[in-house]
């Protein structure tokens, strides 16, 4: 049975946009026959990574000098065979989110290579994931503002020598409800993260029509920037 592990990183943690997304994304999984299994950084005491001598590697390979909620987290890591990241976009990331990232060093084998012109790494042998996916949302409406938070994702998967099997992505989410309720336009956006979740178990991705779903614009640019002058 397929298993996955879902961060997420929203300072807002279930009341976030982020969390109604990522929500709708790990259900479809479950139906599709994964188990899931969710932490929120806001409920985890994480420190960054402090130890410049890369203890990690140099000295204890796999094994983290600090002591701290990672301790917990390290274990199911090792197990699960999708890594999810959900995340707001901030500048680019909340902290907690940037030092759980961080942190994810001791699951990396200290041996480099030289892989189309960029130094790569892999996992230990002990450590399952196959695939990384993020769900983020943002509240500016460009789906350009994405573009970093991506690139991290997709950067931490090459580095790792593993799949990065795609973004859910989805700007000016607020506009997904009304008056606290989740509108039609919402419902639809759901509906698709679900379908998401759904495709990446049973089919291995998640296709381009779905994503694309779940990003399309759901207000105009300009009545966007309107509302938020």
């Amino acid at each position: 049975m397929m298993k996955a592990i879902a961060i997420n990183g929203s300072p807002r943690m279930k009341k976030g946009n982020t969390a109604m997304i990522l929500d709708s994304f790990l259900k479809g999984m479950k139906e599709a026959g994964a188990t899931t299994e969710l932490f929120y950084t806001m409920q985890l005491k994480i420190k960054p990574c402090t130890c410049g001598k890369m203890y990690c590697w140099n000295e204890e390979p796999g094994k983290c000098c600090i002591k701290d909620d990672m301790e917990l987290l390290y274990p199911k890591l090792r197990e699960v065979d999708i890594l999810i990241l959900a995340t707001p976009v901030y500048i680019p990331l909340p902290s907690k989110m940037q030092n759980v990232i961080n942190r994810l060093c001791p699951l990396v084998n200290p041996v480099l290579e030289l892989k189309q012109g960029r130094t790569r790494a892999r996992f230990h042998k002990n450590v399952k994931i196959g695939r990384i996916v993020l769900v983020s949302t943002c509240g500016w409406w460009e789906i350009e503002n994405f573009k970093t938070v991506k690139r991290i994702a997709k950067e931490l998967a090459k580095d790792v020598n593993v799949e990065f099997a795609g973004a859910v992505l989805r700007p000016h989410a607020s506009q997904m409800r009304k008056k606290g309720e989740l509108t039609k336009d919402g419902e639809t956006v759901l509906e698709a993260v679900k379908i998401a979740g759904y495709e990446l178990v049973k089919k291995g991705s998640m296709s381009n029509e779905t994503l694309e779903i779940i990003s399309r614009h759901l207000i105009s640019e300009k009545l966007w920037h309107k509302q938020n002058d």
